[in-house]
This record gives C-alpha cells, sequence and structure tokens, in this order.
C-alpha cells in the first residue's frame, strides 16, 4: 500500500469521527435546549402529584387484596362442595 492511499483512508477515517463527534456534540445540545423549555412543577405541585399517585395505588392495592382474598374464600367453598 502507498503511503499517500494509507494517508488519505486515515484523512477519512479522521473525517468519520469528527463528523460523528459533531453529531453527538448537537444531540447533547439539543437535550440542553429542550430541557430549557420545560416547565418545571413547584414543589408544592410534586409533593401534592405525588401524594395523590400513592394514595390511589394504595386504594387499587386494598381494592385487588379484598377481591383476591373474597374470591378464594368463593373458590374453597365451591371446591368443598
Amino acid at each position: 500500500m502507498s503511503e499517500n492511499a494509507r494517508t488519505s483512508k486515515l484523512a477519512a477515517f479522521g473525517k468519520k469521527i469528527t463528523a460523528a463527534g459533531k453529531r453527538v456534540v448537537r444531540f447533547f445540545k439539543d437535550i440542553r435546549s429542550e430541557l430549557k423549555k420545560v416547565i418545571w412543577p413547584s414543589k408544592e405541585q410534586l409533593v401534592k402529584s405525588t401524594v395523590s399517585v400513592l394514595l390511589i395505588c394504595l386504594l387499587i392495592g386494598a381494592v385487588i387484596w379484598i377481591s383476591d382474598g373474597l374470591l378464594g374464600i368463593l373458590v374453597e367453598w365451591t371446591l368443598k362442595r
């Protein structure tokens, strides 16, 4: 392989790396730009939403637990007959 061919291959490889690096940098700049546009909730809103979600999860869990218990009793009762 001649020296010129080797040099041109290295230059092409370097350009590919540089182009990929520029795309990565652009990607992170875009992320930062989008995050600046986000309207973040206040602490009060965040706490209120978190409490609501936790209470609903507990409520649904309790309903499932009670339903499971009642259906278990019903299945045992039917199998004993």
